[in-house]
This record gives structure tokens, C-alpha cells and sequence, in this order.
């Protein structure tokens, strides 16, 4: 087994005690040859290779499995000129929801869509990508999604509604994740990328391009939505915009080195940077601006974390999720496909917000109203 990097520097912000599959996680990332520090964030909970809710710095290589397959997902939000009571009527919640599918389909588009020349002229690095995003990006540009992705609609203290969107670079990022790994090697414990190497320089290159066709995404389904919000007058206040994603890896400067920040799950937080945390799709979400503290590598949680595994959150009945639900609108049809994002399979946002009190301060809280989920 590898020793720890001497450097290696590992800092914890936690809601709960660590599992001992999360920790073996943990202890492997530190022993990397190059690791110079591991932040562990209160929303923590495992996933392939490396756990959701983790932010690791390294000097000389890049490994995407500490990223993930969703490239570049993140999180929109913007404020709508109207208040809560626009969604008062049973009526008028469930023609939005039936109009969202058409709107925003959660898989994609019956045809291509407009895609801007930066992301269509965006060179990837392997030609079979490049057919994939003229192919797939194309009819999934605006599209939702499954598991975890929402779009809903949210109230403030003041009951003015707000749009949050959480989507990612649909199949493409995937794509690009599993196409990279095929050139990785093991980096001791990992495998990996050199950084300054071809297969690493593409690698980055690809990860730059997914996360713009994942802001992209999210951009064209807010337009989506302020589009059917227009039948009822109703516009969005772009000069509110909060837009961030949380899967990713960048050239930061931390402790006076240049190093590779990777954040699978995590959400940069510099000081006064903007961004949400949202808790579930019944629960409180919060957006929130960024302490800027060196220890968590300027990182806070992307939300609340898994409490369940997707298996035992199905266990659940279809009873208790419409109980959980209470007053939030949502398609009841498909309540049974939907147990497994229930807000019980979902740590408390608020013990997650306690446990980082030092790396975010809390800008305003907010309630769904209505919730858009795939299934």
C-alpha cells in the first residue's frame, strides 16, 4: 500500500461519521503519489472510485473518476416576476407540469437543436466525440435528465417564486469520462492522467468543452421555462442569475502552489462566490455566497447527500413519499419511480449546513412549489 503523500493534508466538515467504505475511499485518495490535500464536505457519500462530496488537489496528475461521469453538472437559479400564489390552483400546477415534458424532456429532443458556434466549432479530442456531440449533444441540448436532476420552482421568505435547475452534460460528459479512462493508468491507487502529457492535455480539453455544454444545457431549459411562463406574462429576472456547477477540474492556486483541484460533488466557494445547496425535492434549499477558506481548497457541499442507497429508498412506500411530499406539486403518476429520490433518502439540510457553517454563509432559504423530475 502506498504511503501518504508527505504534503497530503486532509480536512473534514462532517454531518455524521464517516462509514468505513467512505473512509477506505478517503485514506486511498491521500496516499496518491501527488495528492497535497483531500476536503471532505458534510454531504458526503460514496460513488465509483471516489465519493460524491469530496474536493482533491494534486500537483502533477488528473484522474476522472474524481470528477465523474456528469462533466460540468451543476446548478442554475433566477428569480420569477411572480408570486407563490401563480401556482395556487391545482389546475394551473398540472398544466405546467404537462407542459414542461414537451418543454424540457428529461431524455431529448425530437430533433437537433441550435447548438452555439462555441460549442459546435469546440474541438474534442477523439473523432468517435466528435460525432457523439453533433449526434446525441444535439437533441439532448435542454434536456433534464434522470436520478437526482430537477427543475423546480421555489418560494422565498418575501413568496416570490424562484427557478432552480440542476442538470449536467447528459450522455456526452459520460462519453467523455469513459473514453479517457480507457487511456488512464494507474497512478498509485487511482488510475490517472499526467497533466502535461497528450492524453492528459485532451482529457482537459474535453473537460472544459462538457462543462459549457452543461451550462448551455441549463441555460437553454431556464429559456425553456421563462418561454411557457410568457403565455401567462410572467418573465424571469436574469439580473438575479446564480449559475455554478460542481464536477470538475481546474488549475487553482492553493497555499501558494499551482495545483489540480478536482470537485466531484463539491461546489466552489470563494469568498462572496454565489451558489445553491439544495436539500430535496420536498425540503428546504438555500442559495448561499462562499467563505473563501483555504483548508476545504475554497469548496463547500452541493447539497444535502444521499442518506439511502437508491435500493433501499425503493424499499419505501409509494404512501410515504406522497406524505413527505405534503403541499409540493408534482406528477403523483409516477410517484412509485420517484421513492428513491424522496426526501427521506436525503441527509437533514440543515445538520449539513451546520457542519459548514465556516465555508458559507446562508444568503436566503427557499421551499419548492412545484417539482420537475425525470423518471
Amino acid at each position: 500500500m502506498n504511503e501518504p503523500s508527505a504534503a497530503c493534508s486532509v480536512a473534514m466538515w462532517l454531518a455524521e461519521p464517516l462509514s468505513t467504505e467512505v473512509q477506505r475511499v478517503i485514506d486511498r485518495l491521500r496516499r496518491l503519489p501527488d495528492a497535497r490535500a483531500v476536503a471532505v464536505l458534510p454531504d458526503v457519500h460514496l460513488a465509483a472510485d471516489v465519493c460524491v462530496g469530496v474536493a482533491l488537489a494534486t500537483t502533477d496528475c488528473v484522474y476522472p473518476a474524481a470528477v465523474g461521469g456528469d462533466i460540468g453538472c451543476g446548478m442554475l437559479a433566477v428569480a420569477v416576476n411572480a408570486e407563490a400564489d401563480f401556482l395556487a390552483s391545482p389546475e394551473r400546477a398540472a398544466e405546467l407540469l404537462s407542459e414542461l415534458y414537451d418543454r424540457i424532456p428529461v431524455n431529448k429532443h425530437r430533433c437537433p437543436q441550435e447548438m452555439s458556434s462555441e460549442l459546435r466549432d469546440g474541438l474534442l479530442s477523439a473523432d468517435r466525440l466528435e460525432r457523439l456531440k453533433l449526434r446525441d449533444g444535439a437533441v439532448q441540448l435542454g434536456t433534464l435528465g434522470r436520478g437526482n436532476h430537477f427543475v423546480e420552482l421555489q418560494r422565498d421568505a418575501k413568496d416570490r417564486l424562484w427557478l432552480m435547475i440542476h442538470s449536467g452534460s447528459r450522455g456526452i460528459g459520460q462519453a467523455i469520462t469513459e473514453h479517457h479512462q480507457r487511456q488512464c493508468t494507474d497512478r498509485g491507487g487511482l488510475p490517472g492522467l499526467a497533466a502535461n502529457e497528450t492524453s492528459g492535455q485532451a482529457y482537459l480539453n474535453d473537460v472544459e468543452w462538457a462543462r459549457r455544454y452543461a451550462a448551455a444545457n441549463r441555460h437553454c431549459m431556464a429559456q425553456a421555462m421563462e418561454s411557457l411562463l410568457h403565455t401567462h406574462d410572467i418573465t424571469l429576472d436574469w439580473s438575479t442569475l446564480i449559475h455554478c456547477d460542481h464536477n470538475h477540474v481546474a488549475r487553482e492556486q492553493h497555499h501558494g502552489e499551482a495545483v489540480w483541484v478536482h470537485r466531484k460533488g463539491a461546489m466552489p466557494a470563494d469568498e462572496g462566490q454565489p451558489g445553491m445547496i439544495p436539500g430535496s425535492m420536498g425540503t428546504t434549499s438555500v442559495h448561499v455566497t462562499g467563505r473563501g477558506c483555504d483548508a476545504a481548497l475554497r469548496t463547500c457541499s452541493h447539497g444535502a447527500g444521499r442518506k439511502l442507497t437508491r435500493t433501499a429508498a425503493r424499499q419505501r412506500s409509494r404512501r410515504e413519499l406522497l406524505r413527505e411530499m405534503g403541499h409540493v406539486w408534482f406528477d403523483r403518476r409516477y410517484a412509485d419511480d420517484l421513492r428513491e429520490e424522496a426526501p427521506a433518502a436525503y441527509k437533514d439540510l440543515r445538520t449539513v449546513l451546520r457542519a459548514q457553517r465556516d465555508l458559507i454563509r446562508i444568503v436566503r432559504e427557499l421551499h419548492p412549489v412545484l417539482v420537475y423530475k425525470g423518471r
